[in-house]
């Protein structure tokens, strides 16, 4: 065994759940988070929408909740900088410090650098928008700046999951629910094509300025982006917010999801094989619910990573845990994703 799987021998992983609000953060604490993951109101929050995120009173309440609890609270700086003036990006840094927040999670190398040389002591984490998908650039980002946990995109098998963790020197963090990113993140140029805003800049995929809901006659509605049409919903039809990925265009004369159909990630079926192979923690999607979404999601997978932990050969999802968050799935579809590829 080679030291890097070695030091990462099976265990129970953390459980890492989302934090929109200072609410949503003490929910997932009190239902059972070991970490819970934030962002600040500005461009350097990769889920930079109104109404959502945090100031300094609230991270400052919310650190010391989770903490006088045992639980760990990790800031997401993960966008990426602008060239013109990475203050902003540089001060949030400072302040987290500042704020003896537990870990950050970053994407952009300036920052990374920024973060290790003035705050040498502040554990780093890889964001999923720095897109490393090999042990290889997760290598660089440890060797260079000092990264200790790298969070994966959703585009990687469950083999190929366990290949990267047997050579990886860092721990390695994967989404266990949530919704799918059909790009992979850090990545995508859809809405910055339709909208001039990059999502990797600004911190949205469809940034409400842009957004236009229209309703017609029959009392449907359509969803503009920056102008363009779409999705078409029926009257008593659920809409969900408008991203390009997950629009439903005419091709060919077929009206369908094109790119991708709304669905979400769930992997409670293999959990016991991604304990198996050494991952560090499950990450739940969600920054942009709310906090029943957050408080349900996080009692199923604190119970399901247990029993998991304790008993994995005797380990199944309990129809409880399925129907629960199949009521919280989006479009009310499960998938494995890119961890199942029967086809390959």
């Amino acid at each position: 065994m080679t030291t890097a799987a070695a030091a990462k021998a099976p265990r129970k992983p953390e459980l890492v759940c989302p934090a929109g609000s200072l609410r949503a953060l003490t929910v997932a604490v009190d239902a059972g988070a070991d970490a819970v993951y934030m962002g600040l109101r500005d461009a350097t929050n990769a889920r930079n929408f109104a109404g959502l995120n945090f100031d300094l009173a609230a991270t400052r309440d919310g650190i010391a909740y989770a903490h006088a609890r045992g639980r760990k609270v990790l800031m997401a700086l993960n966008t990426f900088a602008d060239a013109r003036d990475v203050a902003p990006w540089q001060r949030a840094v400072d302040t987290a410090a500042g704020l003896g927040i537990d870990a950050l999670i970053l994407a952009d190398m300036a920052v990374m650098a920024y973060a290790a040389r003035a705050h040498p002591q502040l554990r780093l984490h890889l964001s999923v928008q720095a897109s490393a998908t090999n042990h290889e650039a997760i290598e660089f980002y440890r060797a260079r700046y000092g990264i200790q946990r790298a969070v994966l995109p959703r585009v990687l098998t469950a083999s190929q999951v366990a290949h990267l963790i047997r050579h990886s020197q860092v721990e390695i963090e994967v989404f266990g629910f949530g919704s799918l990113c059909v790009m992979v993140e850090g990545r995508c140029h859809l809405s910055s094509y339709a909208t001039g805003q990059s999502p990797n800049n600004f911190g949205a995929c469809s940034p409400a300025a842009f957004v236009d809901w229209r309703e017609r006659p029959d009392h449907g509605v359509d969803a503009r982006l920056a102008g363009i049409l779409i999705n078409r919903f029926a009257p008593q039809e659920a809409r969900a917010y408008p991203t390009l990925c997950k629009g439903r265009f005419d091709v060919d004369g077929e009206v369908g999801y094109a790119i991708e159909e709304p669905t979400s990630l769930n992997t409670l079926p293999i959990l016991p094989e991604l304990i198996a192979a050494g991952v560090a923690a499950i990450k739940i999607e969600g920054r942009q619910r709310s906090p029943a979404y957050v408080g349900e999601v996080t009692r199923v997978w604190r119970a399901a990573i247990d029993a998991a932990a304790a008993a994995p050969t005797r380990f199944s999802p309990q129809p409880a845990w399925t129907a629960a968050l199949g009521r919280l799935a989006e479009g009310q579809q499960h998938t494995l994703g890119a961890y199942s590829r029967p086809w390959k």
